[in-house]
C-alpha cells in the first residue's frame, strides 16, 4: 500500500462519525421478538412437565411439592439455557414465556444464574428441604 493512500485513509477517518456505540451509557432496546430470560406463571401450571421434556439443554426442572394443591417450583439455570424457546412453544397452558427486556446477564459466580420461580412460600419450602441434612438410615 502506498504511503499517500494510507495517509488519505487516516485523514478521512478523523472526520467520520464513530460507528461504535457507548454501550453502558447508551442502551438500545432489543427487538420485539427477542428471546431473553424465561418467566413463569405458577398459577397456570398443571405440572405436566412437557417443558422439561422438550428442553434440549436441560436448563429447567419442575419440582413438584404437592400435585393436588398445585405447588410447583421451576428451577431455571440461565447459564445452561440456549434460548431456543422450545419450552414456551410446548407449554399447553401458556405459563412460560421469554422476556425481551431481561437480557443483560453478568455475575461473578454461578449461583446467581440459578433462579427458582414459584410462589414465595413454595420456593422457601423447597430451599429449606435442600438445605436440611438427610438423616442416616443406619442409625
Amino acid at each position: 500500500m502506498k504511503l499517500a493512500a494510507m495517509f488519505k485513509d487516516v485523514l478521512e477517518s478523523f472526520f467520520k462519525k464513530s460507528s461504535t456505540q457507548h454501550y453502558p451509557f447508551v442502551k438500545e432496546s432489543p427487538p420485539e421478538r427477542f428471546r431473553g430470560d424465561l418467566y413463569y406463571d405458577p398459577s397456570a401450571c398443571t405440572g405436566c412437565c412437557l417443558c422439561v421434556k422438550d428442553c434440549p439443554s436441560k436448563a429447567i426442572e419442575l419440582v413438584t411439592l404437592d400435585r393436588v394443591a398445585k405447588k410447583f417450583v421451576l428451577k431455571y439455570s440461565m447459564d445452561h439455557c440456549i434460548r431456543c424457546g422450545q419450552c414456551v412453544v410446548n407449554c399447553r397452558f401458556k405459563c412460560l414465556g421469554m422476556s425481551n427486556k431481561d437480557w443483560e446477564n453478568a455475575a461473578l459466580n454461578r449461583k446467581e444464574f440459578t433462579v427458582y420461580y414459584g410462589k414465595d412460600e413454595d420456593v422457601a419450602q423447597l430451599l429449606g428441604n435442600i438445605a436440611a441434612p438427610v438423616p442416616d438410615a443406619a442409625k
